[in-house]
């Protein structure tokens, strides 16, 4: 489908739009599709829902329990590199 290639549609009775088959395949826009609908004043924007709600990191920081001392950048760096050569000796 060209980008210049008008398509139309119609609003049903119950305000339902049927998006075109070329379209729908473009995207990649399977049944059960979220969609995010914004008015603009060009007209309509549909734009794939996110799959999860946006987070700050200040929204979610410190909500998993931990007990005992914190860890230092250095005990991660030890536990990431045992956990590649763990992994890597499985291979």
């Amino acid at each position: 489908m060209a980008g210049s290639e008008k398509l139309t549609t119609t609003v049903s009775t119950k305000g339902q739009v049927i998006l075109p088959s070329a379209i729908r395949k473009r995207r990649e826009w399977g049944a059960g599709t979220r969609l995010v609908v914004e008015d603009t004043p060009e007209g309509v924007l549909l734009r794939p829902a996110p799959a999860f709600a946006a987070t700050r990191p200040q929204d979610v920081f410190g909500l998993l329990p931990h007990n005992g001392r914190p860890k230092t950048l250095e005990d991660m760096d030890a536990s990431v590199l045992a956990e590649a050569r763990r992994r890597h000796a499985r291979d």
